[in-house]
């Protein structure tokens, strides 16, 4: 397993900076930016680092560990801590605003993907398990 992690300061311009790190190890792990794993990935990372550093105001930690036989990529774990001593809460959001659709694509993924939530002990945060690209 090959584990790789990046310090997010808590500012919206860091989302961007998190996509783009995200996307070299990736691509540095033989997943290609067009394959849909990757796609996937990168909004998930999008919306977890955007609600860290947009919703709590502190600095978070973007992890992801890889997984698999050899060279072959099977899973990918994303986690992000933030530094806040409050977990994450759902807001209720109306209809099909970006917001409301955000939250049941984020909601989906976590229970389709695997997901679990850390508790305040260790600041709060997501994690997800995504695979395969079989």
């Amino acid at each position: 397993m090959l584990q790789v992690q990046l310090e997010v300061r808590p500012d919206p311009a860091e989302v961007g900076r998190a996509r783009r790190w995200a996307r070299s190890r990736l691509a540095g792990s033989g997943i290609g930016a067009d394959e849909p794993l990757a796609e996937t990935l990168i909004l998930l990372i999008s919306e977890l680092v955007t609600n860290a550093v947009v919703h709590t105001g502190s600095a978070a930690r973007l992890r992801m560990c890889f997984s698999g036989s050899g060279a072959v990529v099977a899973t990918v774990r994303v986690e992000v801590v933030d530094a806040s001593a409050r977990p994450p809460r759902p807001r209720h959001a109306e209809g099909t605003t970006p917001t409301a659709a955000a939250w049941s694509s984020s909601t989906a993924s976590r229970t389709a993907g695997g997901g679990s939530r850390r508790g305040p002990a260790s600041g709060s945060g997501a994690r997800w398990t995504v695979g395969s690209r079989s």
